[in-house]
C-alpha cells in the first residue's frame, strides 16, 4: 500500500488516548488505530526500508511490570531502524505531530567506554564536534541521558567535556502539525532527514564498538 501521509485521526487519537488510556478506551477506537496509525507506519516502512535496512514499528502496549505508571498504551506510535547495538534512525507519531532522529539510545559499560575514548581522541573527537555543529545549524536538536558530573577518568577541564557527559546521543528535528505531515510529501522529508542524519549513525557505528584503543 502507497504512503499517504499521516491522517488527522491518528493524532487525534492520541490526543484522546492520553486524556483515557484505558482497555475500553482502546478497544472501543482500535479500528482507527489500525487504519490511521499501524497501516501508515506500514506503508512508510515498506517506502524506506529499501535504502535505511529493516523497519521495527513499535508495539502500542507498554512494559508495565516495573514501571510505577500502569497505563497500558503509549501515547505515540515510533519506528526504529537498528544499524548496531541500540543505534540507527527513528520517525515518531504524537499528539504534538511527527519527530525524526537518530544516534544511539543505550550502551552497555564497554560501549560507553568505547564512545567516550573516541570522544577525547583528538582526531575522532573534533570529528563528531564538527558533525554536531553542522546538524545543529540544519535545525537539528542534540539529546540524549548525560551525566550532571564528569565521567570518572576525565578533567572537568577537558575541551569536549559536555560531550563526555553523555550516556546516550541522540539528534531529533519537530516537524510538529505542519499541513505537510498529513500529505506524502512527509515521506520525503524524513528521508532526506535521515539522509542527513547519516554520517552520525555512521560516526557511532564505527566508533562506539568496543575496542583495545584508537590507532593516534
Amino acid at each position: 500500500m502507497q504512503f499517504t501521509g499521516f491522517p488527522v485521526a491518528a493524532l487525534d487519537f492520541f490526543d484522546d488516548l492520553e486524556m483515557d488510556n484505558t482497555r475500553s478506551f482502546w478497544e472501543a477506537h482500535k479500528d482507527v488505530y489500525v487504519g490511521s496509525v499501524k497501516a501508515p507506519f506500514e506503508s512508510l516502512a515498506e517506502a524506506l526500508s529499501p535504502e535505511f535496512g529493516v523497519f521495527k514499528v513499535f508495539r502500542p502496549h507498554r512494559d508495565v511490570r516495573f514501571a510505577k505508571d500502569k497505563t497500558p498504551f503509549k501515547t505515540h506510535q515510533g519506528a526504529f531502524v537498528r544499524v548496531c547495538d541500540a543505534t540507527g534512525w527513528y520517525v515518531e507519531l504524537s499528539p504534538r505531530g511527527v519527530r525524526t532522529g537518530a544516534g544511539f539510545y543505550d550502551a552497555s559499560g564497554p560501549r560507553l567506554a568505547a564512545f567516550r575514548a573516541a570522544i577525547d581522541h583528538d582526531r575522532s573527537g573534533p570529528q563528531l564536534e564538527k558533525l554536531l555543529r553542522s546538524l545543529a545549524r540544519k535545525g537539528f536538536e542534540v539529546g540524549g541521558d548525560r551525566l550532571k558530573t564528569s565521567p570518572r577518568g576525565y578533567a572537568a577541564d577537558h575541551p569536549r567535556i559536555e560531550l563526555l557527559r553523555h550516556r546516550s546521543l541522540v539528534l531529533g528535528r519537530s516537524l510538529g502539525f505542519e499541513p505537510v505531515i498529513h500529505t506524502p510529501a512527509v515521506l520525503e522529508i524524513i528521508r532526506e532527514d535521515w539522509r542527513t542524519l547519516r554520517p552520525l549513525v555512521s560516526w557511532v557505528a564505527e566508533h562506539c564498538e568496543p575496542r583495545a584503543g584508537l590507532e593516534g
